[in-house]
């Protein structure tokens, strides 16, 4: 039998890496892991709108104001932090307009919208309006400085009946709109049709879509790696899936019905088809990682594990759509930003499958692999059980 002891040493080694760096994951789940704004900028010819929302755990890291230590912004705290909040948006978002900054001529609102666990705080204020040939631009720099929360700022833009998205995360923090003299006199063209046509109770006219924008898939696609590489829970349960020794058809049929329920899932969460409340979801992906390694330590050879493997992607699917599933895509964009989305999942999954089924090859060809396995399942055994308890007392 062909063995290489420094082959099966480096594997080793590196799938020891890999749990050691596994062992900080408790830590990083009692952060906030994932913090999310959903800003719209809607575009006239007398001003540009900008209405800005941040879930209310991320106010309260970014300001304090929780007197009471609930982990919630009652009305009373929030009409006390009010200025530390505005504060804070100004210092991290920007907008430009032919690249000079640009201030609020107007705080049109400023509420707690108290929505259970999504309840948002809510700023919508006003900034001088786009002319003729400008520019604008949008940048984000809320959590940059800080590397255990992964924010993304989820931006729609609305000018007359058309409109953009972008995602605002990782390094890519920055969007820009450019219009031609021509595109402008259309654009405003457009917004009469749409008055006129809402007045008289019709459908407006399409707009035209020709401007340039900065490009959402792109946006999205890298969005769809932040959440994975960010989504520890995830990147274990397909660790967990991976270790136990398979055939290379066993390993492909499993990654594959993995991809068609998550993308299924994803996508009918997004749609709104179905909505999973993520009481539910959350504990029930813990729970998937649990199951999956004490199959790994039960079982010296696990069969039809596709099977499993589908159930349990049904579930990380709504898992990986939470961050989306709030956000007013327009329907043009809509499969667009899905798929780019979803693809940005699957590039991170393809990367790992690629980078570990060569390793694990040579891992599971040393005599001590069963013994491994069964210690490293019983790691991730305990991690899920963490994040177990810790969602369903949350």
């Amino acid at each position: 039998m062909f063995r290489s002891k420094p082959s099966l040493r480096l594997a080793l080694s590196l799938l020891l890496a890999l749990f050691l760096f596994a062992l900080p994951f408790k830590q990083m789940v009692e952060a906030h892991a994932y913090s999310a704004a959903y800003t719209t900028l809607t575009l006239t010819k007398t001003q540009t709108e900008m209405t800005y929302a941040l879930d209310e755990l991320s106010v309260i890291e970014l300001v304090g104001g929780d007197t009471n230590n609930n982990h919630m912004i009652e009305q009373e705290e929030f009409d006390a932090m009010k200025d530390k909040i505005e504060a804070m948006v100004k210092n991290s978002v920007t907008l430009k307009i032919n690249d000079q900054p640009k201030e609020w001529t107007k705080v049109e609102s400023f509420v707690l919208d108290r929505k259970g666990d999504a309840t948002k705080v809510i700023l919508k204020v006003l900034y001088p309006p786009v002319s003729e040939t400008d520019s604008i631009s949008l940048t984000d720099v809320q959590y940059v400085n800080d590397a255990k929360t992964n924010y993304v700022n989820l931006l729609a833009i609305v000018y007359g009946p058309q409109k953009s998205t972008a995602a605002l995360s990782g390094k890519d923090r920055s969007w820009l709109m450019l219009m031609t003299a021509d595109e402008y006199s259309t654009f405003y063209q457009d917004i009469a049709q749409a008055e006129s046509a809402a007045n008289n109770h019709a459908q407006p006219q399409d707009a035209a879509a020709n401007s340039q924008v900065s490009s959402g898939w792109l946006s999205f696609f890298k969005l769809g790696m932040h959440h994975i590489l960010s989504g520890y829970d995830h990147l274990l349960f397909l660790f967990s899936l991976l270790i136990a020794r398979q055939s290379f058809k066993q390993y492909a049929t499993m990654i594959t019905a993995f991809t068609v329920a998550h993308s299924l899932t994803l996508t009918l969460t997004v749609l709104g088809i179905i909505n999973v409340p993520a009481y539910i979801v959350e504990p029930a992906i813990a729970l998937s990682i649990c199951y999956v390694a004490l199959d790994n330590m039960i079982r010296k050879n696990v069969s039809h594990r596709w099977v499993l493997t589908f159930l349990f992607g049904l579930i990380h699917g709504m898992g990986f759509a939470d961050i989306m599933k709030e956000m007013v895509i327009p329907k043009n964009e809509l499969a667009v930003d899905l798929i780019s989305f979803n693809l940005g999942i699957e590039a991170v999954q393809i990367s790992i499958v690629a980078i570990l089924l060569p390793l694990l090859y040579y891992f599971h060809r040393w005599k001590l692999s069963r013994r491994a396995v069964i210690a490293a399942s019983g790691v991730v055994l305990v991690l899920g059980g963490i994040w177990l308890v810790e969602r369903l007392v949350a």
